[in-house]
């Protein structure tokens, strides 16, 4: 595992391994307990910035060098990291990228059952963009309608009102990137 993809226990662990120190040895030199070391590493504890400070102490390591290249940012974000929201009369709604609002682009994946609708959204500024992964949609903005199939895109600027409706027969998939985020 790299330093820059290691949690901050994980990190201190291979620090306290490349030092050949024990559980115990560290606790020690920090003034911590075995145990609290052990849920440190394993992530299983917060951990308060004045004890950070003593095991980063008793491991010799500069906190500036420690969060070198620690907060890179994520480049695959898998399924468990999906965040389920509740939207409206949508069947199933997933942040695909959590807080995204520290981004550029907030992407979701959105399930739509037949006959139902995103809420309306007013106009905002940004753009919004979206794929349809499967079935047909139509796209609804300034009251006009846009009808979609598996395949095809709409990219847009978000200045007038506008929600999504699947009116087919069969379910519909969409990938809706927001820019900047409103989700």
């Amino acid at each position: 595992m790299k330093k820059e993809d290691a949690s901050v226990g994980e990190r201190i662990k291979m620090l306290r391994q490349a030092k050949a120190l024990t559980q115990e040895e560290l606790a020690t030199r920090a003034g911590l307990t075995k145990g609290f070391i052990s849920q440190v590493e394993r992530n299983l504890t917060s951990l308060s910035v004045e004890s950070l400070i003593g095991i980063l102490d008793a491991l010799d390591e500069k906190p500036s060098r420690f969060f070198d290249g620690a907060f890179d940012e994520k480049i695959v974000f898998k399924l468990e990291d999906r965040v389920e929201m509740e939207i409206d009369d949508v069947n199933k709604f997933q942040i695909l990228i959590p807080a995204a609002q520290n981004r550029l682009m907030d992407p979701a994946l959105m399930e739509l059952s037949v006959g139902e609708k995103t809420p309306i959204e007013e106009p905002h500024e940004g753009e919004e963009f979206g794929l349809v992964l499967g079935g047909s949609i139509d796209l609804i903005l300034g009251g006009k309608v846009f009808k979609l199939k598996k395949g095809e895109c709409f990219y847009f600027k978000a200045n007038k009102k506008h929600y999504i409706e699947n009116r087919r027969k069969n379910r519909a998939l969409v990938l809706w990137v927001s820019s900047p985020p409103n989700f």
